[in-house]
């Protein structure tokens, strides 16, 4: 081949299929967050929030039945509490972060197995169950008694 001819070619770019599913799959995620917002977090992140969502509310919280004085020393001791929860909370979470996303994962097949279960009865209760019965054994009825079967 000479050097014209491989100058007229067209020039591949060899990476042009990955190129042209990173920008499918960019913009695929920014639709999908656009429309549902964005994904959640690993377990730890979302049990971080969960800390700080119920600290947030527990300082929130107002108790009608305490008086003015009462009412801000109750404040200030449910903050303190908060605090020395996160402050032990935190540390834990950061270092086992892959042991809460495997207990989550845990948590989803058990919560499948259990759906497993209860969808199987739920199906025998409502269809009845077309196993035979097993014979019943006669029974002393005494003296002049029959029994009368009433299925």
């Amino acid at each position: 081949m000479s050097d014209a001819t491989e100058q007229s070619a067209p020039q591949v770019d060899a990476d042009a299929w990955e190129k042209a599913c990173a920008e499918d799959l960019a913009a695929e995620r920014a639709r999908r967050k656009a429309a549902y917002g964005p994904p959640p977090g690993s377990a730890a992140e979302e049990l971080k929030k969960l800390v700080d969502a119920v600290a947030e509310k527990l300082s929130s919280v107002q108790a009608p039945f305490l008086g003015a004085v009462a009412q801000g020393t109750a404040e200030q001791v449910a903050k303190q509490v908060v605090r020395q929860a996160r402050s032990v909370v935190e540390p834990v979470i950061e270092r086992n972060a892959d042991v809460f996303d495997h207990l989550a994962a845990a948590g989803g097949e058990l919560l499948a197995a259990y759906r497993s279960a209860v969808e199987g009865h739920e199906r025998r209760w409502t269809q009845g169950s077309q196993e035979p019965r097993p014979p019943q054994t006669p029974r002393d009825e005494g003296p002049g008694g029959e029994h009368i079967d009433l299925d």
